[in-house]
Formats: structure tokens, sequence, C-alpha cells
């Protein structure tokens, strides 16, 4: 695995934390930043053929 794939599929297991926590918490407009940045993260990742295991 190259770094990019390494460093995108980490930070989008620390994106889905930190939306899950936000949304534990009952802080809508962190899960809503949180859930915009994973979807950019997913989309980079498709971009670039990197495969995301569903969650």
């Amino acid at each position: 695995m190259d770094a990019f794939t390494a460093g995108i599929l980490q930070r989008i297991e620390s994106t889905r934390f930190d939306l899950d926590q936000a949304r534990r918490t009952g802080d809508e407009f962190l899960a809503e930043v949180e859930q915009a940045a994973l979807d950019d993260l997913h989309r980079l990742a498709a971009e670039h053929g990197v495969h995301v295991a569903a969650a």
C-alpha cells in the first residue's frame, strides 16, 4: 500500500470516528461538518481508485 492510500484510509477512519462522536454527543453542526468531510474523502478516494470498505 502506498503512502497516499494509507493516508486517505487513515483520514477516513479518523473522520468516521469524529462523526460518530459528534452524533453521540448531539452536536448536529459538527456532525454535518464531519459528514461533508467524509463525503469529500470518499470522493477523493474514488477518483484515485482507492477502495474504501463499508463501515
